[in-house]
Protein backbone atom coordinates (compact mmCIF):
# COMPACT_ATOMS: atom_id res chain seq x y z
CA UNK A 1 0.00 0.00 0.00
CA UNK A 2 3.03 2.42 0.48
CA UNK A 3 4.58 1.22 -2.45
CA UNK A 4 1.18 2.19 -4.36
CA UNK A 5 0.62 5.67 -2.47
CA UNK A 6 4.38 6.75 -3.25
CA UNK A 7 4.88 5.17 -6.92
CA UNK A 8 1.37 5.79 -7.80
CA UNK A 9 0.80 9.22 -6.03
CA UNK A 10 0.10 11.22 -9.48
CA UNK A 11 -2.25 8.60 -10.77
CA UNK A 12 -4.04 8.07 -7.37
CA UNK A 13 -4.54 11.71 -6.63
CA UNK A 14 -6.35 12.29 -9.75
CA UNK A 15 -10.25 11.64 -9.03
CA UNK A 16 -12.27 10.56 -11.98
CA UNK A 17 -13.71 13.53 -12.35
CA UNK A 18 -10.50 15.14 -13.15
CA UNK A 19 -9.18 12.79 -15.22
CA UNK A 20 -11.95 13.13 -17.52
CA UNK A 21 -12.13 17.07 -17.68
CA UNK A 22 -7.67 16.77 -18.24
CA UNK A 23 -8.60 14.28 -21.44
CA UNK A 24 -11.28 17.09 -22.24
CA UNK A 25 -8.61 19.68 -22.70
CA UNK A 26 -6.06 17.44 -24.73
CA UNK A 27 -8.54 16.35 -26.71
CA UNK A 28 -9.44 20.15 -27.56
CA UNK A 29 -6.08 21.76 -28.13
CA UNK A 30 -3.81 18.49 -29.82
CA UNK A 31 -2.82 18.94 -32.93
CA UNK A 32 -2.34 15.16 -33.09
CA UNK A 33 -2.86 14.14 -36.69
CA UNK A 34 -5.68 12.18 -37.94
CA UNK A 35 -4.65 11.18 -40.88
CA UNK A 36 -3.37 7.15 -40.98
CA UNK A 37 0.40 7.35 -39.79
CA UNK A 38 0.59 3.99 -42.56
CA UNK A 39 -0.86 4.29 -46.04
CA UNK A 40 -1.48 0.73 -47.29
CA UNK A 41 -1.23 -0.63 -51.23
CA UNK A 42 -3.98 -2.21 -52.21
CA UNK A 43 -3.43 -5.68 -50.96
CA UNK A 44 -5.30 -7.49 -53.51
CA UNK A 45 -2.68 -6.41 -56.47
CA UNK A 46 0.10 -6.14 -54.19
CA UNK A 47 -0.11 -9.86 -52.78
CA UNK A 48 -0.30 -11.37 -56.36
CA UNK A 49 2.58 -13.82 -56.64
CA UNK A 50 4.61 -13.62 -59.89
CA UNK A 51 3.10 -16.97 -61.38
CA UNK A 52 -0.36 -15.57 -61.41
CA UNK A 53 1.03 -12.18 -62.71
CA UNK A 54 2.75 -13.86 -65.44
CA UNK A 55 -0.21 -15.89 -66.13
CA UNK A 56 -2.30 -12.88 -66.59
CA UNK A 57 -0.31 -11.15 -69.34
CA UNK A 58 -1.87 -10.88 -73.00
CA UNK A 59 -0.65 -14.27 -74.92
CA UNK A 60 1.27 -12.05 -76.87
CA UNK A 61 3.38 -10.70 -74.29
CA UNK A 62 3.94 -14.28 -72.45
CA UNK A 63 4.99 -15.55 -76.07
CA UNK A 64 7.51 -12.54 -76.17
CA UNK A 65 8.94 -13.58 -72.39
CA UNK A 66 9.01 -17.28 -74.12
CA UNK A 67 11.22 -16.68 -76.72
CA UNK A 68 13.50 -13.96 -74.75
CA UNK A 69 13.92 -16.99 -72.31
CA UNK A 70 14.90 -19.17 -74.97
CA UNK A 71 17.61 -17.28 -76.28
CA UNK A 72 18.75 -16.33 -72.48
CA UNK A 73 18.55 -19.63 -71.75
CA UNK A 74 16.39 -19.18 -68.42
CA UNK A 75 12.67 -19.42 -67.89
CA UNK A 76 9.61 -16.87 -69.32
CA UNK A 77 8.49 -16.39 -65.57
CA UNK A 78 12.07 -15.66 -64.63
CA UNK A 79 13.02 -13.16 -67.26
CA UNK A 80 9.57 -11.93 -65.96
CA UNK A 81 10.29 -11.69 -62.15
CA UNK A 82 14.01 -9.87 -63.29
CA UNK A 83 11.50 -7.25 -65.36
CA UNK A 84 9.14 -6.91 -62.48
CA UNK A 85 12.14 -6.12 -60.12
CA UNK A 86 13.97 -3.71 -62.41
CA UNK A 87 10.89 -1.74 -62.97
CA UNK A 88 9.99 -1.65 -58.94
CA UNK A 89 13.92 -0.56 -58.53
CA UNK A 90 13.43 2.55 -61.40
CA UNK A 91 10.17 3.55 -59.59
CA UNK A 92 11.83 3.69 -56.34
CA UNK A 93 14.94 5.75 -57.81
CA UNK A 94 12.93 8.02 -59.23
CA UNK A 95 9.99 8.65 -56.23
CA UNK A 96 12.39 7.97 -53.44
CA UNK A 97 16.30 9.13 -54.68
CA UNK A 98 18.93 8.33 -52.53
CA UNK A 99 17.03 5.65 -50.69
CA UNK A 100 17.99 2.26 -52.04
CA UNK A 101 20.21 1.26 -54.64
CA UNK A 102 18.59 -1.41 -56.28
CA UNK A 103 21.40 -2.69 -58.43
CA UNK A 104 23.89 -3.03 -55.47
CA UNK A 105 20.67 -3.72 -53.02
CA UNK A 106 22.20 -1.49 -51.12
CA UNK A 107 20.59 1.17 -48.46
CA UNK A 108 21.74 4.71 -49.25
CA UNK A 109 22.33 8.12 -47.02
CA UNK A 110 18.58 9.22 -46.94
CA UNK A 111 17.58 6.04 -45.77
CA UNK A 112 20.16 6.54 -42.78
CA UNK A 113 18.77 9.65 -41.98
CA UNK A 114 14.82 9.35 -41.95
CA UNK A 115 16.19 5.82 -40.15
CA UNK A 116 17.73 7.94 -37.69
CA UNK A 117 14.76 10.17 -37.28
CA UNK A 118 12.57 7.31 -36.68
CA UNK A 119 14.89 6.18 -33.73
CA UNK A 120 15.08 9.50 -32.13
CA UNK A 121 10.78 9.15 -31.76
CA UNK A 122 10.70 5.39 -31.08
CA UNK A 123 12.60 6.52 -28.03
CA UNK A 124 10.21 9.08 -26.76
CA UNK A 125 7.68 6.64 -26.69
CA UNK A 126 10.37 4.13 -25.01
CA UNK A 127 10.66 6.72 -21.94
CA UNK A 128 7.43 6.66 -21.82
CA UNK A 129 6.08 2.96 -21.91
CA UNK A 130 8.99 2.23 -19.48
CA UNK A 131 7.89 4.51 -16.41
CA UNK A 132 4.18 2.94 -16.94
CA UNK A 133 2.81 -0.45 -18.37
CA UNK A 134 6.70 -1.99 -18.12
CA UNK A 135 6.46 -1.11 -14.11
CA UNK A 136 2.44 -1.98 -13.16
CA UNK A 137 0.56 -3.23 -15.95
CA UNK A 138 -2.24 -3.89 -13.64
CA UNK A 139 -2.45 -0.26 -12.42
CA UNK A 140 -1.83 1.55 -16.12
CA UNK A 141 -4.58 -0.49 -17.62
CA UNK A 142 -6.99 0.77 -14.29
CA UNK A 143 -6.15 4.02 -15.21
CA UNK A 144 -6.84 3.44 -18.79
CA UNK A 145 -10.50 2.00 -18.14
CA UNK A 146 -11.34 4.96 -15.98
CA UNK A 147 -10.86 7.16 -18.82
CA UNK A 148 -12.78 4.80 -21.06
CA UNK A 149 -15.14 3.11 -19.29
CA UNK A 150 -16.19 5.71 -16.30
CA UNK A 151 -19.11 4.36 -15.60
CA UNK A 152 -17.83 0.57 -15.16
CA UNK A 153 -14.84 2.38 -13.31
CA UNK A 154 -17.04 4.17 -10.40
CA UNK A 155 -18.50 1.63 -9.36
CA UNK A 156 -15.95 -0.86 -9.11
CA UNK A 157 -14.12 1.82 -6.95
CA UNK A 158 -16.91 1.87 -4.94
CA UNK A 159 -17.81 -1.82 -4.11
CA UNK A 160 -13.86 -2.17 -3.54
CA UNK A 161 -13.75 1.05 -1.18
CA UNK A 162 -12.48 -0.49 2.40
CA UNK A 163 -15.15 2.16 3.34
CA UNK A 164 -17.92 0.28 1.69
CA UNK A 165 -16.42 -3.10 3.22
CA UNK A 166 -16.00 -1.85 6.49
CA UNK A 167 -18.94 -0.64 6.61
CA UNK A 168 -20.96 -4.30 5.74
CA UNK A 169 -18.26 -6.68 7.22
CA UNK A 170 -19.06 -7.20 10.11
CA UNK A 171 -23.07 -8.54 9.15
CA UNK A 172 -21.47 -11.21 7.34
CA UNK A 173 -19.82 -14.56 7.47
CA UNK A 174 -15.97 -13.81 5.89
CA UNK A 175 -15.76 -16.27 3.69
CA UNK A 176 -19.66 -15.74 2.15
CA UNK A 177 -18.72 -11.67 1.75
CA UNK A 178 -15.58 -12.12 0.15
CA UNK A 179 -17.50 -14.70 -2.34
CA UNK A 180 -20.10 -12.23 -2.78
CA UNK A 181 -18.08 -9.36 -3.46
CA UNK A 182 -15.99 -11.73 -6.06
CA UNK A 183 -19.24 -12.08 -7.48
CA UNK A 184 -20.50 -8.50 -7.22
CA UNK A 185 -16.83 -7.75 -9.18
CA UNK A 186 -17.68 -9.96 -11.99
CA UNK A 187 -21.24 -8.89 -12.26
CA UNK A 188 -20.06 -4.89 -13.33
CA UNK A 189 -17.31 -6.12 -15.26
CA UNK A 190 -20.26 -7.66 -17.16
CA UNK A 191 -21.62 -3.90 -17.63
CA UNK A 192 -18.57 -3.36 -20.34
CA UNK A 193 -20.28 -2.52 -23.06
CA UNK A 194 -19.14 -3.49 -26.91
CA UNK A 195 -17.81 -0.47 -27.46
CA UNK A 196 -15.86 0.47 -24.31
CA UNK A 197 -13.71 -3.27 -25.52
CA UNK A 198 -13.41 -2.44 -28.67
CA UNK A 199 -11.77 1.17 -27.28
CA UNK A 200 -9.69 -0.54 -24.71
CA UNK A 201 -8.19 -3.03 -27.25
CA UNK A 202 -7.32 -0.80 -29.79
CA UNK A 203 -5.62 1.03 -26.79
CA UNK A 204 -4.34 -1.97 -25.75
CA UNK A 205 -2.90 -2.82 -29.18
CA UNK A 206 -1.31 0.72 -30.10
CA UNK A 207 0.41 0.54 -26.75
CA UNK A 208 2.12 -3.04 -27.73
CA UNK A 209 2.25 -1.70 -31.45
CA UNK A 210 4.37 1.19 -29.61
CA UNK A 211 6.21 -1.06 -27.13
CA UNK A 212 7.26 -3.48 -29.90
CA UNK A 213 8.79 -0.34 -32.14
CA UNK A 214 10.24 1.57 -29.05
CA UNK A 215 12.33 -1.76 -28.33
CA UNK A 216 13.06 -1.98 -32.04
CA UNK A 217 17.51 -2.44 -32.43
CA UNK A 218 17.65 0.66 -34.16
CA UNK A 219 21.66 1.20 -33.03
CA UNK A 220 22.43 -2.29 -34.53
CA UNK A 221 21.41 -1.00 -37.71
CA UNK A 222 22.67 2.31 -37.27
CA UNK A 223 26.41 1.11 -36.18
CA UNK A 224 26.67 -0.94 -39.66
CA UNK A 225 26.63 2.35 -41.87
CA UNK A 226 30.43 3.31 -41.90
CA UNK A 227 31.71 0.07 -39.96
CA UNK A 228 34.18 -0.89 -43.25
CA UNK A 229 35.86 0.87 -45.14
CA UNK A 230 33.79 0.38 -48.05
CA UNK A 231 30.92 1.71 -46.69
CA UNK A 232 32.64 5.29 -46.69
CA UNK A 233 29.88 6.47 -48.16
CA UNK A 234 27.12 5.34 -45.49
CA UNK A 235 26.26 2.25 -47.71
CA UNK A 236 24.71 -1.30 -46.39
CA UNK A 237 23.74 -4.40 -47.65
CA UNK A 238 20.10 -4.87 -47.01
CA UNK A 239 20.87 -8.52 -47.21
CA UNK A 240 22.38 -7.59 -43.87
CA UNK A 241 19.54 -6.18 -42.05
CA UNK A 242 16.77 -7.86 -44.06
CA UNK A 243 15.14 -9.75 -40.90
CA UNK A 244 15.27 -6.67 -38.72
CA UNK A 245 13.34 -4.61 -41.83
CA UNK A 246 10.83 -7.20 -41.96
CA UNK A 247 9.86 -7.05 -38.58
CA UNK A 248 10.09 -3.20 -38.48
CA UNK A 249 7.82 -2.98 -41.05
CA UNK A 250 5.49 -5.53 -39.55
CA UNK A 251 5.45 -2.87 -36.48
CA UNK A 252 4.45 -0.08 -38.27
CA UNK A 253 1.88 -1.17 -40.36
CA UNK A 254 0.70 -2.72 -37.18
CA UNK A 255 1.11 1.07 -35.74
CA UNK A 256 -1.59 2.72 -38.75
CA UNK A 257 -2.82 5.79 -36.66
CA UNK A 258 -2.09 7.78 -34.06
CA UNK A 259 -2.28 6.66 -30.23
CA UNK A 260 -6.34 7.53 -28.42
CA UNK A 261 -6.08 10.23 -26.48
CA UNK A 262 -6.57 8.22 -23.73
CA UNK A 263 -3.87 6.53 -24.00
CA UNK A 264 -1.16 9.72 -24.10
CA UNK A 265 -2.84 10.65 -20.72
CA UNK A 266 -2.48 7.76 -19.54
CA UNK A 267 1.08 7.26 -20.06
CA UNK A 268 2.16 10.83 -19.27
CA UNK A 269 0.59 10.72 -15.98
CA UNK A 270 2.46 7.66 -15.17
CA UNK A 271 5.69 9.30 -16.80
CA UNK A 272 4.96 12.16 -14.63
CA UNK A 273 5.37 10.24 -11.42
CA UNK A 274 8.85 11.05 -10.63
CA UNK A 275 8.66 14.87 -10.54
CA UNK A 276 4.80 15.29 -9.50
CA UNK A 277 5.62 16.21 -5.72
CA UNK A 278 8.24 19.04 -7.36
CA UNK A 279 7.78 22.65 -6.33
CA UNK A 280 5.32 24.16 -8.75
CA UNK A 281 4.32 21.19 -10.51
CA UNK A 282 1.47 21.87 -12.94
CA UNK A 283 -0.29 18.34 -14.27
CA UNK A 284 -1.81 20.11 -17.31
CA UNK A 285 1.28 22.25 -18.42
CA UNK A 286 3.27 19.70 -18.52
CA UNK A 287 1.37 16.88 -20.06
CA UNK A 288 0.75 19.33 -22.80
CA UNK A 289 4.83 19.91 -23.52
CA UNK A 290 4.53 15.74 -23.45
CA UNK A 291 1.96 16.22 -26.10
CA UNK A 292 3.53 18.16 -28.47
CA UNK A 293 6.51 15.88 -28.18
CA UNK A 294 4.04 12.75 -28.90
CA UNK A 295 2.86 15.07 -31.92
CA UNK A 296 6.79 15.49 -33.45
CA UNK A 297 7.18 11.92 -33.24
CA UNK A 298 4.06 10.57 -34.57
CA UNK A 299 4.94 12.74 -37.57
CA UNK A 300 8.43 11.47 -37.71
CA UNK A 301 6.86 7.83 -37.77
CA UNK A 302 4.27 9.16 -40.66
CA UNK A 303 6.88 10.84 -42.73
CA UNK A 304 9.20 7.51 -42.19
CA UNK A 305 6.21 5.43 -43.84
CA UNK A 306 5.02 7.94 -46.53
CA UNK A 307 9.38 8.76 -47.05
CA UNK A 308 10.65 4.94 -47.15
CA UNK A 309 8.93 2.68 -49.49
CA UNK A 310 10.39 -0.22 -47.01
CA UNK A 311 8.10 -2.94 -48.46
CA UNK A 312 8.77 -1.92 -51.55
CA UNK A 313 12.54 -2.09 -51.21
CA UNK A 314 12.19 -5.56 -49.23
CA UNK A 315 10.43 -7.13 -52.54
CA UNK A 316 13.56 -5.80 -54.62
CA UNK A 317 15.86 -7.22 -52.08
CA UNK A 318 13.84 -10.76 -51.60
CA UNK A 319 12.79 -10.91 -54.96
CA UNK A 320 9.29 -11.79 -53.64
CA UNK A 321 7.24 -9.08 -54.89
CA UNK A 322 4.29 -10.73 -53.55
CA UNK A 323 5.81 -9.98 -50.14
CA UNK A 324 3.67 -8.28 -47.58
CA UNK A 325 3.92 -6.87 -44.17
CA UNK A 326 1.90 -8.44 -41.27
CA UNK A 327 0.53 -7.27 -38.49
CA UNK A 328 1.68 -8.65 -35.45
CA UNK A 329 -0.17 -9.72 -32.51
CA UNK A 330 -1.15 -7.77 -29.10
CA UNK A 331 -3.33 -5.97 -27.21
CA UNK A 332 -6.07 -9.52 -26.59
CA UNK A 333 -5.04 -9.76 -23.20
CA UNK A 334 -6.48 -6.27 -21.92
CA UNK A 335 -9.70 -8.09 -19.96
CA UNK A 336 -7.92 -10.57 -17.91
CA UNK A 337 -5.45 -7.87 -16.94
CA UNK A 338 -7.87 -5.53 -15.43
CA UNK A 339 -10.31 -8.12 -14.28
CA UNK A 340 -7.53 -9.52 -12.41
CA UNK A 341 -6.66 -5.85 -10.80
CA UNK A 342 -9.76 -5.33 -9.72
CA UNK A 343 -9.64 -8.57 -7.86
CA UNK A 344 -6.39 -8.03 -6.48
CA UNK A 345 -7.47 -4.41 -5.38
CA UNK A 346 -10.80 -5.87 -3.30
CA UNK A 347 -8.44 -8.80 -1.84
CA UNK A 348 -6.29 -5.88 -0.58
CA UNK A 349 -8.98 -3.67 0.71
CA UNK A 350 -10.98 -6.82 1.84
CA UNK A 351 -7.89 -8.39 3.96
CA UNK A 352 -6.80 -4.72 5.40
CA UNK A 353 -10.39 -4.09 6.83
CA UNK A 354 -10.45 -7.74 8.33
CA UNK A 355 -6.94 -7.47 9.92
CA UNK A 356 -8.10 -4.33 11.24
CA UNK A 357 -11.41 -5.53 12.44
CA UNK A 358 -9.69 -8.32 14.01
CA UNK A 359 -6.94 -5.70 16.02
CA UNK A 360 -10.30 -4.13 16.88
CA UNK A 361 -11.53 -6.78 18.82
CA UNK A 362 -8.06 -8.19 20.11
CA UNK A 363 -7.33 -4.53 21.38
CA UNK A 364 -10.50 -4.40 23.34
CA UNK A 365 -10.03 -8.15 24.89
CA UNK A 366 -6.67 -6.82 26.53
CA UNK A 367 -7.82 -3.51 27.16
CA UNK A 368 -8.21 -4.15 31.00
CA UNK A 369 -4.92 -6.20 30.69
CA UNK A 370 -2.92 -2.94 29.45
CA UNK A 371 -4.91 -0.81 32.60
CA UNK A 372 -7.00 0.84 29.84
CA UNK A 373 -3.55 2.09 28.21
CA UNK A 374 -3.89 2.60 24.05
CA UNK A 375 -2.10 0.17 21.64
CA UNK A 376 1.27 2.27 21.13
CA UNK A 377 1.96 1.59 17.89
CA UNK A 378 5.12 1.57 16.02
CA UNK A 379 6.30 4.84 13.71
CA UNK A 380 6.60 3.80 10.24
CA UNK A 381 5.39 -0.27 10.38
CA UNK A 382 1.95 -0.41 8.50
CA UNK A 383 -1.06 -0.31 10.63
CA UNK A 384 -4.28 2.38 11.45
CA UNK A 385 -1.74 4.68 13.07
CA UNK A 386 0.43 4.62 9.92
CA UNK A 387 -1.26 3.66 7.01
CA UNK A 388 1.51 4.35 4.76
CA UNK A 389 4.09 2.87 7.00
CA UNK A 390 6.30 -0.52 5.67
CA UNK A 391 4.24 -3.51 5.64
CA UNK A 392 5.83 -5.69 8.30
CA UNK A 393 4.21 -9.04 9.75
CA UNK A 394 5.16 -8.75 13.09
CA UNK A 395 4.59 -4.72 13.05
CA UNK A 396 1.83 -4.96 15.98
CA UNK A 397 2.79 -7.81 18.08
CA UNK A 398 5.76 -5.66 18.94
CA UNK A 399 3.34 -2.50 19.14
CA UNK A 400 1.53 -4.94 21.89
CA UNK A 401 5.04 -6.13 23.88
CA UNK A 402 5.91 -2.25 23.77
CA UNK A 403 2.79 -1.21 25.27
CA UNK A 404 3.56 -4.07 27.89
CA UNK A 405 6.61 -3.09 28.48
CA UNK A 406 5.51 0.58 29.08
CA UNK A 407 2.92 0.25 31.38
CA UNK A 408 3.36 -3.37 33.54
CA UNK A 409 6.89 -4.42 32.95
CA UNK A 410 7.84 -1.07 34.64
CA UNK A 411 5.15 -1.19 37.44
CA UNK A 412 4.36 -4.28 39.29
CA UNK A 413 5.99 -6.90 37.60
CA UNK A 414 9.31 -5.22 36.93
CA UNK A 415 9.19 -4.37 40.85
CA UNK A 416 9.02 -7.93 42.09
CA UNK A 417 11.06 -9.21 39.51
CA UNK A 418 13.77 -6.73 40.67
CA UNK A 419 13.39 -8.01 44.28
CA UNK A 420 13.40 -11.39 43.47
CA UNK A 421 16.60 -10.60 41.54
CA UNK A 422 19.05 -8.80 44.00
CA UNK A 423 17.20 -10.75 47.20
CA UNK A 424 16.60 -14.50 45.73
CA UNK A 425 18.93 -17.03 47.58
CA UNK A 426 18.29 -19.90 44.72
CA UNK A 427 19.50 -23.78 45.64
CA UNK A 428 20.74 -24.65 42.53
CA UNK A 429 23.07 -22.15 40.73
CA UNK A 430 21.37 -23.25 37.27
CA UNK A 431 18.12 -21.87 38.60
CA UNK A 432 19.97 -18.79 39.56
CA UNK A 433 21.28 -18.42 36.28
CA UNK A 434 17.96 -19.19 33.97
CA UNK A 435 16.40 -16.99 36.34
CA UNK A 436 19.46 -14.36 35.40
CA UNK A 437 18.79 -14.94 31.78
CA UNK A 438 15.16 -13.88 31.27
CA UNK A 439 15.79 -11.42 33.67
CA UNK A 440 17.81 -9.35 31.61
CA UNK A 441 16.18 -10.49 28.16
CA UNK A 442 12.90 -8.81 29.49
CA UNK A 443 14.42 -6.07 31.05
CA UNK A 444 16.34 -5.44 27.83
CA UNK A 445 12.87 -5.40 25.76
CA UNK A 446 12.11 -1.88 26.10
CA UNK A 447 15.33 -1.24 24.51
CA UNK A 448 15.59 -3.47 22.04
CA UNK A 449 11.71 -2.44 20.75
CA UNK A 450 13.42 1.13 20.49
CA UNK A 451 16.08 0.62 18.55
CA UNK A 452 13.59 -1.64 16.09
CA UNK A 453 11.48 1.50 15.63
CA UNK A 454 14.36 3.81 15.28
CA UNK A 455 15.99 1.12 12.17
CA UNK A 456 12.25 0.96 10.66
CA UNK A 457 11.54 5.06 10.93
CA UNK A 458 12.85 7.46 8.00
CA UNK A 459 16.41 8.31 9.30
CA UNK A 460 16.78 4.64 10.32
CA UNK A 461 18.68 1.90 7.79
CA UNK A 462 15.63 0.22 7.54
CA UNK A 463 13.46 3.10 6.80
CA UNK A 464 15.89 4.85 4.16
CA UNK A 465 16.37 1.91 2.19
CA UNK A 466 12.82 0.95 2.22
CA UNK A 467 11.75 4.58 1.22
CA UNK A 468 14.58 4.68 -1.65
CA UNK A 469 13.18 1.25 -2.89
CA UNK A 470 9.64 2.42 -3.46
CA UNK A 471 10.44 5.93 -4.93
CA UNK A 472 13.23 4.23 -7.51
CA UNK A 473 11.60 4.28 -11.06
CA UNK A 474 14.65 3.48 -12.55
CA UNK A 475 14.26 -0.35 -12.17
CA UNK A 476 11.59 -2.36 -13.91
CA UNK A 477 8.42 -3.86 -11.94
CA UNK A 478 9.68 -6.98 -11.25
CA UNK A 479 13.22 -6.02 -9.79
CA UNK A 480 11.85 -3.07 -8.21
CA UNK A 481 9.17 -5.50 -6.12
CA UNK A 482 12.43 -7.98 -5.41
CA UNK A 483 13.95 -4.97 -3.67
CA UNK A 484 10.97 -3.98 -1.99
CA UNK A 485 10.21 -7.76 -0.67
CA UNK A 486 14.03 -7.91 0.27
CA UNK A 487 14.15 -4.86 2.59
CA UNK A 488 10.90 -5.51 4.13
CA UNK A 489 11.91 -9.53 5.06
CA UNK A 490 15.10 -8.00 6.70
CA UNK A 491 12.47 -5.96 8.83
CA UNK A 492 10.41 -8.97 9.23
CA UNK A 493 13.19 -10.73 11.00
CA UNK A 494 13.93 -8.69 13.07
CA UNK A 495 10.66 -8.21 14.16
CA UNK A 496 10.63 -12.17 14.22
CA UNK A 497 13.90 -12.30 16.64
CA UNK A 498 12.52 -9.99 19.10
CA UNK A 499 9.24 -11.30 19.24
CA UNK A 500 11.18 -14.72 19.98
CA UNK A 501 12.94 -13.10 22.59
CA UNK A 502 9.90 -11.44 24.56
CA UNK A 503 8.35 -15.24 24.60
CA UNK A 504 10.92 -17.45 25.18
CA UNK A 505 12.05 -15.38 27.99
CA UNK A 506 8.56 -14.79 29.40
CA UNK A 507 8.04 -18.77 28.98
CA UNK A 508 11.19 -19.15 31.13
CA UNK A 509 10.29 -16.42 33.66
CA UNK A 510 6.74 -18.34 34.45
CA UNK A 511 8.51 -21.78 34.86
CA UNK A 512 10.78 -19.88 37.40
CA UNK A 513 8.58 -17.96 38.96
CA UNK A 514 6.55 -21.22 39.64
CA UNK A 515 9.42 -22.82 40.88
CA UNK A 516 10.02 -19.76 43.11
CA UNK A 517 6.49 -20.53 45.05
CA UNK A 518 7.13 -24.20 45.22
CA UNK A 519 3.53 -24.85 42.91
CA UNK A 520 2.96 -28.22 42.53
CA UNK A 521 5.43 -29.03 45.25
CA UNK A 522 3.28 -31.09 48.31
CA UNK A 523 2.07 -27.45 50.26
CA UNK A 524 4.30 -25.63 48.19
CA UNK A 525 7.28 -25.70 50.38
CA UNK A 526 9.59 -27.07 48.12
CA UNK A 527 10.40 -23.80 46.37
CA UNK A 528 13.43 -23.86 44.37
CA UNK A 529 14.78 -20.22 46.70
CA UNK A 530 15.98 -20.75 50.57
CA UNK A 531 14.82 -17.31 51.62
CA UNK A 532 11.16 -17.21 50.34
CA UNK A 533 9.62 -17.33 54.03
CA UNK A 534 12.25 -14.12 55.21
CA UNK A 535 10.96 -12.14 52.05
CA UNK A 536 7.43 -12.65 52.65
CA UNK A 537 8.05 -11.75 56.41
CA UNK A 538 9.68 -8.67 54.58
CA UNK A 539 7.59 -7.72 52.02
CA UNK A 540 4.22 -9.04 52.35
CA UNK A 541 3.05 -9.01 48.99
CA UNK A 542 5.98 -10.55 47.81
CA UNK A 543 4.03 -14.21 47.07
CA UNK A 544 0.43 -12.45 45.46
CA UNK A 545 3.01 -10.30 43.48
CA UNK A 546 4.59 -13.05 41.94
CA UNK A 547 1.39 -15.30 41.38
CA UNK A 548 -0.13 -12.15 39.08
CA UNK A 549 3.68 -11.42 37.67
CA UNK A 550 2.84 -15.49 36.52
CA UNK A 551 -1.06 -14.73 35.65
CA UNK A 552 0.20 -11.77 33.75
CA UNK A 553 2.91 -13.15 31.36
CA UNK A 554 0.59 -16.21 30.87
CA UNK A 555 -1.69 -14.04 29.56
CA UNK A 556 0.86 -11.99 28.01
CA UNK A 557 2.03 -15.13 25.87
CA UNK A 558 -1.68 -16.50 24.72
CA UNK A 559 -2.36 -12.49 23.95
CA UNK A 560 1.14 -12.30 21.84
CA UNK A 561 0.07 -16.11 20.14
CA UNK A 562 -3.67 -14.66 19.12
CA UNK A 563 -1.99 -11.31 18.00
CA UNK A 564 0.32 -13.70 15.46
CA UNK A 565 -2.14 -15.77 14.67
CA UNK A 566 -4.42 -12.70 13.34
CA UNK A 567 -1.07 -10.93 11.76
CA UNK A 568 -0.89 -14.68 9.70
CA UNK A 569 -3.94 -14.37 8.13
CA UNK A 570 -4.02 -11.20 7.44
Amino acid sequence: MAQKSTFHWLASSLSLEERQELLRKLLTHSKLTREPLYAEEDRAESIMNIETKFSNLPWYKRLWYLIFGIIKYKTPIKIFLENEITAMGKKIDKLYPGIYDYRADMLMPVFYSHFAKLKDAAHFFYSALDASVNRDRESFYSFLGSLEMPNVHRRLEKETSPQIIGSKISNYDEREFRQSLLRTIEDLLGLISKEQRGAMYLNVRTLFCLKELSAFPFDRILKLYGSKSSNKRYLIPVYDVRDQLITLNNILISLKTAPPMALLESLFVFLLQKRSKSMGFNVEKEINLLLLRAEDSLNIIKEFNNKVPLTQILRCSTRETALYPREISGGEDWFPVYRDHWKKHLETSFSEISREKKQELLISSFNDFLKGENIRYIANTKSKAYPDGIPVRGAFAISFLYTFCTTLLTESIGKILYLIFISAEFKRDEDRLAFGEAYNKISNLEEEIKNFEHRVSESGDFGRQYTQAISDTTSISIVKQRRILAITGKVQEDAARIIEQARSASVNMTSILTGILGEGSPGGKNGSIYNLSKLAARESHVVNDTKEAITKFRTMLTLLSEIETMELSG
